[in-house]
């Protein structure tokens, strides 16, 4: 695997999160902005960030193991959420944790949270990208 998940002395430990990936590998690969879309391009999860969040990740998950890689590669994610809110968190990590579970991995890299105030496509509620490296 070519990267490494860590929380270096002296920065706050937010678990299961890290504040540091270190990468190893030879190929830097960076995916699109992912949203709720399933393979046939329809929207998943309208009005429900959780469902929706489980789907940008499962995205990633797919684009990755598409060419040979898998979400472990990831070294950093940014996220972009419609109207964000910390009342949204909770439904935020629901995502996230459904998607931890399918994927078969913590999908912990460090990343950025940001809120917008829309997306390209209305029923859209969240959009991620990712950087990854692999071997």
């Amino acid at each position: 695997m070519a990267i490494t998940l860590v929380n270096p002395s002296g920065l706050p430990e937010v678990a299961p999160y890290r504040q540091v990936s270190i990468a190893s590998g030879s190929k830097l690969v960076h995916i699109a902005g992912q949203v709720a879309w399933d393979a046939s391009g329809a929207t998943v999860g309208e009005g429900d960030l959780a469902s929706q969040v489980e789907q940008c990740y499962l995205n990633i998950g797919t684009a990755l193991a598409g060419i040979g890689g898998s979400f472990d590669d990831v070294a950093k994610l940014t996220v972009y959420v419609v109207d964000w809110t910390p009342e949204k968190m909770p439904l935020f990590l629901e995502g996230v944790a459904r998607a931890a579970e399918r994927l078969g991995t913590t999908p912990v890299p460090p990343g950025t949270l940001l809120g917008v105030a829309a997306l390209d496509v209305p029923a859209h509620l969240v959009e991620v990208e990712a950087t990854a490296v692999l071997d």
